[in-house]
C-alpha cells in the first residue's frame, strides 16, 4: 500500500556520538523523502561530529574518527537537511523520541530555526509496538520477510523505516492512510517541547513535569517566580525546551500588552 499524501513526508535516521539529546552530536544523517506523487528523493551524508567518537557507539554503527574526519559538520550541511525537510512532515523509528529531539538540536545549534508547528510525525516504533513489540530488524522481517542486511546503517534503516509503514498499512485495517491520522497514533503524550520537559493538561494549558514546580501551570510559574525563566535557560536543558519556553514567556507579555 502506497501512502496517501498531502504534503511530502520526509523519513530520516540518525547515527551519533551516543544518546544524551543535549551533548551529542550526528555521525550520520539519511533522509528519504516521498512526494505526494509517489516520487522519492534520497541524500545520505557522514558527519563530522567535532569530537570522539566514543568506542561503544562505533561498536553500534562503525562509524569511526577516521572514517568522518575528512566530512562537513552538521553546521555546514544544516542548511541543506533544512531545505530538504522544511516543507515536509517527518517520519522514523523511535523518531519522536530521539531522532527529532536531536536533529531540532543540532539545528538550532547551527543557527537554522525549527519546530513541529506546522507539521505532524509519524513514529513507525510506536505503531510497532503497540502492535507487535519488535525491534527494527524483526519489524522489517515480520512486515516484509527480509532480512535487513547492514542495519544501523542511517541509510539501511531510513529505508526499512518506510518499507515497514507501508506493509503495516497493508496488514491493519483500522489504520487510516493518512499522515495526520498517523500522527495521532503515534503520539504517546502531548508533549509541547521534544524531551517532554513542558506538557499539556486536560485543558490544554502548558504545565512543567519535572522538579519542584511539577504539575504547575507554566504562566502561573513565570508569575510567581520569574527568576525560575532564567534558570531553565542557563540551566543544561535542550535548546528546544528553552526556544518553547521563551514563546510562552513572549505570548502571556504579548496577551497583557494587547
Amino acid at each position: 500500500m502506497e501512502l496517501k499524501l498531502n504534503r511530502p513526508i520526509c523519513f530520516f535516521d540518525l547515527e551519533t556520538t551516543g544518546t544524551d539529546i543535549c551533548k551529542d552530536r550526528i555521525v550520520e544523517i539519511s533522509i528519504l523523502k516521498v512526494y505526494p506523487n509517489g516520487n522519492k528523493e534520497s541524500r545520505t551524508w557522514l558527519v563530522n561530529p567535532e569530537r570522539t567518537i566514543p568506542p561503544q557507539t562505533i561498536v553500534f554503527h562503525g562509524i569511526t574518527d577516521e572514517k568522518v574526519a575528512n566530512e562537513p559538520t552538521f553546521k555546514e550541511l544544516a542548511h541543506q537537511v533544512h531545505n530538504i525537510i522544511k516543507d515536509s512532515d517527518l517520519g522514523g523509528y523511535n523518531s519522536d523520541r530521539f531522532d527529532i529531539p536531536l536533529l531540532a538540536e543540532e539545528l538550532l545549534r547551527a543557527g537554522v530555526d525549527f519546530d513541529m508547528k506546522n507539521r505532524v510525525s509519524v513514529d513507525v516504533q510506536t505503531i510497532f509496538h503497540k502492535k507487535e513489540e519488535r525491534t527494527l530488524s524483526a519489524a522489517y522481517k515480520f512486515y516484509c520477510g527480509q532480512i535487513l542486511e547492514n542495519a544501523h546503517s542511517a541509510e539501511a534503516d531510513t529505508n526499512a523505516t518506510y518499507e515497514i509503514l507501508k506493509s503495516q498499512l497493508d496488514r491493519y485495517d483500522d489504520l487510516e492512510n493518512d499522515i495526520r491520522s498517523l500522527a495521532e497514533y503515534t503520539t504517546r503524550k502531548v508533549n509541547v517541547d521534544f524531551a517532554g520537559f513542558i506538557a499539556k493538561d486536560k485543558d490544554g494549558e502548558e504545565i512543567f513535569t519535572f522538579g519542584k514546580h511539577k504539575g504547575a501551570k507554566v504562566e502561573k510559574v513565570l508569575d510567581q517566580e520569574p527568576g525560575y525563566y532564567g534558570w531553565i535557560q542557563n540551566a543544561d536543558f535542550p535548546l528546544y525546551t528553552k526556544k518553547v519556553l521563551t514563546a510562552i514567556k513572549l505570548r502571556k507579555l504579548n496577551n497583557k500588552l494587547a
